[in-house]
């Protein structure tokens, strides 16, 4: 297809169709999402939702972070406020206990929450760090039965996925955030091939991979196929897409490139690539998609509810509310999220979007739930 005299509504037809097949748009098809006009955001916003509605239906997915152990990383991702030498103003404490953890976490299966995803800044856990999880899982899973548990732990040693799935973990995040080639650039105390590894080893643990990326930190339409190509060939159950965070005191916080219109497209392209994939709207949504979150919603068939990792998010009642008006359903704790086949197997700073975290795990306030 001869895509520069290629009519917009053809070529989105064509990837519709692609998309209900579970066929791969090319390089070249989906760069054009990308640079597709302002004028033409609902046409591809259109096409996209009938891809997720034929895999999804309405249904949202509601997920929550509970944050193991924030910051003193010794780790140093240029987009990362718990990074190493970060000057951002962040809670930072040491490990939850598992009861804290589960404290923490009930507040996010209370306000609808099907999956607790547990992280801890690090490199990666030692065997100690592993027995710790190991144990909040169980906490866990004994306060509410049916709850799925991911861990992000950052790079995984030989045996521990395999431990965490035995401990009854369901999931693994490790995202590639961005391309292979760039990858250097935003991160150098360890590599992409790092991380790919790791996905890998929850993949081949049984454990639900779960991977995506970060737009927003400079990075070229090319770099955003790239990373989702090579998602898409790694095969995670769950793609979550980021969309930075500026943090005051982190080598990016000037970063603020981000239109609510590219991110749709970003999410749009990212659905044609893994049409059949739960894609997660995952960090920065509301600091950058803004009101348009709602359109996002018919590209992304999972959300994270409240707060993150060391940022404050919208406020849960506020997410179920935009998820009832813009005519979705949360998912129920006994819906399958995944298909059948999946089943079984540039803009101005705006810093005042930007809050820091202060409730929550970590602290003696109530969490945004």
């Amino acid at each position: 297809m001869d895509l520069e005299s290629t009519p917009l509504n053809t070529l989105l037809d064509t990837l519709v169709d692609k998309g209900l097949r579970r066929e791969p748009p090319t390089r070249e098809e989906a760069l054009a999402v990308l640079t597709a006009s302002d004028d033409d955001l609902l046409d591809v916003v259109a096409a996209a939702g009938k891809v997720r509605r034929h895999w999804f239906g309405r249904r949202v997915k509601l997920n929550y972070l509970v944050n193991l152990k924030s910051g003193l990383c010794p780790e140093d991702c240029s987009y990362c406020s718990q990074r190493l030498g970060s000057r951002a103003e962040i809670l930072k404490y040491t490990w939850l206990k598992p009861d804290q953890a589960s404290e923490a976490a009930a507040a996010g299966v209370a306000g609808g929450a099907k999956r607790v995803c547990l992280v801890a800044s690090g490199r990666g856990p030692t065997d100690r760090d592993v027995d710790r999880v190991s144990e909040t899982v169980a906490a866990i899973k004994e306060r509410h039965t049916g709850v799925e548990v991911c861990a992000c732990l950052g790079l995984l040693s030989d045996g521990q996925a395999e431990r965490l799935r035995a401990a009854g973990t369901d999931a693994y995040n490790h995202n590639l955030n961005t391309s292979e080639a760039t990858y250097g650039e935003i991160t150098t105390t360890h590599t992409y091939a790092d991380r790919v590894d790791t996905v890998r080893k929850a993949h081949a643990a049984g454990l639900s991979a779960c991977s995506g990326l970060i737009a927003g930190m400079g990075e070229s339409d090319e770099d955003l196929v790239d990373v989702v190509f090579a998602l898409r060939e790694l095969d995670p159950d769950s793609v979550p897409v980021n969309f930075l965070i500026p943090m005051a005191g982190t080598p990016l916080a000037a970063e603020w490139h981000l239109t609510p219109q590219r991110c749709l497209r970003i999410l749009a392209m990212t659905r044609f690539v893994c049409p059949d994939a739960e894609v997660r709207i995952a960090g920065g949504r509301e600091v950058h998609l803004r009101t348009l979150q709602p359109l996002a919603l018919h590209l992304a068939n999972s959300v994270f509810l409240g707060d993150y990792l060391t940022s404050e998010g919208q406020a849960g009642r506020a997410d179920l509310e935009m998820i009832a008006d813009a005519g979705f359903e949360v998912e129920g704790a006994d819906e399958v999220t995944l298909p059948a086949h999946r089943a079984d197997g540039a803009g101005q700073a705006r810093t005042d979007l930007v809050a820091v975290r202060r409730r929550g795990a970590g602290t003696d306030l109530a969490p945004n739930a």
